[in-house]
């Protein structure tokens, strides 16, 4: 048997990396076609374009060791320490930490991390029950790196866990992206959007790629997200407009593309940063702590480290 990690994104590959650093075997499971969850890049108009998180950033030293990894390899980058705000035709800026980004898309970061591991893609589970089973079969131990609701699917009613992850309300989000045929816009890097009835969010995606293309990516608020939840692509023109008004453009996007998060970030933290049973069913991302990638990783490793704790002495006799 081995331990089976359910979601290809940050959390569910750093949990696996510690896992199979330790000498275990590890399975990772995914319904989707790549590795990433919500740090997904779509290849638009010949590049990646960020369509899940916005950036990254770094507190956690173990953290930043891995990110300084990435930067060596050229796979990161650091960005800006400054976003612009605006609220009510007013534009403000906001300092804070370094903000991250990868030349080649924030997915690249997962697939890196990815690499040498036992990944099956295109792989949906159905049910985790007790025992641990996945779809009826044993396991050392079973992860689910996912958000509550996604885990709340596939995990036996019967089960703690499934307790642990009812009824957390989650904040959706559709996320926009448009190319345009030039860079008419105040210099921004990224803008956060505050009291505006359609966005929350504007990112210059070739600032934060380093390629200077013209590409605007715009992330809407949960209540658009809501009413547009049954046809996303219906979303693209209302938030358009709204950019178009936001930064003063008179060009039109010679392309358009659209995503839809249904839980895209939880509207409460945890103090938590992973759970593990006594039944070997534990649970990790980044709704484990603040909403962060940072958290996500921080989830996944620390969870890792203690299945792999509770394994190796059995594992060795």
């Amino acid at each position: 048997m081995s331990v089976v990690v359910v979601g290809a994104g940050l959390a569910g590959i750093a949990c696996a990396r510690e896992i199979a650093s330790a000498g275990l075997a590890v399975r990772v499971l995914d319904r989707a076609r790549t590795v990433g969850g919500r740090m997904a890049s779509s290849s638009l108009d010949g590049r990646p374009v960020d369509m899940g998180a916005a950036y990254f950033t770094v507190r956690d030293p173990e953290f930043a060791e891995v990110v300084a990894g990435w930067r060596s390899a050229g796979l990161a980058r650091p960005w800006t320490v400054e976003l612009a705000v605006l609220a009510n035709g007013d534009r403000s800026r906001s300092t804070g930490p370094m903000r991250w980004a990868a030349p080649g898309g924030l997915r690249s970061l997962v697939a890196a991390s990815a690499e040498g591991l036992d990944v099956e893609l295109s792989r949906e589970v159905r049910l985790v029950e007790a025992g641990p089973l996945v779809d009826g079969e044993p396991a050392e131990a079973v992860v689910l790196a996912m958000p509550d609701p996604q885990a709340a699917r596939i995990l036996d009613p019967a089960l703690v866990e499934a307790a642990l992850v009812a009824d957390r309300p989650w904040r959706p989000t559709v996320t926009v992206a448009a190319g345009y045929p030039r860079r008419a816009w105040p210099e921004l890097s990224a803008a956060f959007v505050n009291d505006h009835p359609v966005l929350t969010l504007v990112a210059d995606d070739g600032a934060r790629r380093g390629d200077g293309v013209p590409v605007l990516v715009a992330h809407t608020t949960a209540e658009v997200a809501r009413t547009f939840d049954a046809d996303t692509a219906a979303a693209v023109p209302m938030v358009v407009e709204a950019v178009r008004e936001l930064l003063g453009l008179t060009d039109d996007p010679v392309w358009t593309e659209a995503h839809r998060w249904r839980f895209a970030s939880p509207e409460r933290d945890r103090a938590e940063p992973f759970h593990l049973g006594g039944g070997g069913i534990g649970l990790a991302g980044d709704g484990w702590g603040s909403s962060r990638i940072e958290t996500a990783w921080r989830s996944g490793s620390l969870l890792g480290r203690e299945i792999a704790r509770r394994l190796t002495p059995a594992a060795g006799g």
